[in-house]
């Protein structure tokens, strides 16, 4: 069937024969748009870069006034105009100004999106000749901007913890909304958060659940920018209305603290290799008491049914990182019970492309 399906003759004749024709022309637009790809994701980078989005979502606004702040010439203006239109960002109004679609509102109200945009072209480089980055023979970038992933002596610098930190914690707010959609923290008392950031998960289990004792475990170069950040929160009278424990250390060098009934590890695993992960997971296990619960919250591949989230992108980032990988929950899951782990669950995700949930309880 294949081979029939890829004749120039059956081509020519399914693309004219009405039951098939508007099937030819749908796939036909579907690999014209893997092929165009990469311009799209070009044409996102320059409308964020150019702060596009946030420009537009004060008020529409012609393409003249665009470029000239933008500082390129009108007609390659007008040309990245069209183009966001195109790919549904922009709307063009008669009175010929510009504005946002649902999906460009989104793109520039979203906490952290407009961030992560901008620093992807660390990963596009790396990218660049994908024939080389899969056989393993580039020396990727993207290894360096996230340093933190080598160990506690790799991210000693506060301002590349700085740079990490802010672009993790904006994210981590969508992160955190979708895990406590669908975990249960009713009878918790104590949790602990390994390799919390600034803490922006916690702060979101802190409104949600007041009565919790929060600490977070993080390397030593991270843990003044948490600290200055919740004491921020704390003045604004928005942050949690108690103190919260911040704990400097490596999981990799170090047992973890114990006297927790939850430990949770968000967007954690996916950074370090299965030895790394297995010494984590175990780590976890032997400091959580009898009944204590692990979470496990980051963006997961689709195991046997791959998925484009995590199977055609956080993939390959993570390969571009050089040091984890992406998995399944199937995967994680299996790793959560060699470290001893029972009841493992994994929650159902309504946006997999933001995160996934799978924890487990330490039954001895």
């Amino acid at each position: 069937m294949n081979r029939l399906v890829a004749s120039e003759r059956f081509q020519t004749w399914a693309a004219r024969f009405p039951l098939t024709r508007r099937i030819v022309r749908a796939e036909g637009e579907a690999m014209f748009d893997l092929v165009a790809g990469f311009c799209h994701s070009q044409i996102l980078q320059a409308l964020v870069s150019f702060d596009i989005p946030a420009t537009l979502l004060e008020a529409d606004t012609t393409a003249e006034v665009l470029a000239s702040r933008a500082r390129v010439p009108l007609h390659r203006m007008h040309v990245l105009l069209r183009a966001s239109v195109a790919i549904g960002l922009l709307k063009q109004r008669r009175s010929g100004s510009y504005g946002l679609t649902r999906r460009g509102a989104a793109l520039a109200g979203v906490p952290g999106l407009s961030e992560m945009i901008r620093h992807h072209e660390v990963l596009y480089r790396d990218l660049s000749d994908p024939v080389a980055f899969f056989r393993g023979e580039t020396e990727t970038e993207l290894a360096d901007f996230w340093p933190y992933v080598f160990g506690a002596g790799a991210a000693s610098d506060p301002d590349q913890a700085r740079r990490y930190s802010e672009l993790m914690a904006d994210s981590q707010k969508l992160v955190a909304a979708d895990t406590l959609a669908v975990i249960n923290l009713k009878d918790a008392d104590r949790l602990m958060d390994v390799g919390g950031g600034t803490g922006a998960f916690l702060a979101a289990v802190a409104e949600a659940h007041p009565d919790i004792a929060l600490t977070l475990f993080d390397l030593p170069a991270v843990v003044p920018e948490a600290r200055q950040r919740f004491d921020a929160l704390a003045a604004a009278g928005t942050g949690p209305d108690r103190s919260l424990e911040i704990v400097a250390g490596s999981f990799r060098d170090q047992a973890l603290p114990q006297g927790f009934d939850i430990i949770s590890l968000v967007r954690v695993l996916y950074d370090h290799n299965d030895e790394t992960v297995g010494r984590l997971l175990s780590a976890v296990y032997t400091a959580l008491p009898s009944g204590g619960r692990i979470i496990v919250s980051e963006p997961m591949t689709g195991g046997a049914k791959p998925g484009r989230a995590g199977d055609a992108y956080f993939a390959l980032y993570c390969m571009a990182m050089r040091t984890g990988r992406a998995r399944s929950a199937e995967e994680i899951m299996v790793l959560l019970r060699s470290a001893g782990f029972e009841q493992v669950k994994a929650h159902p995700s309504s946006r997999p492309f933001i995160t996934s949930v799978v924890e487990a309880v330490r039954l001895d």
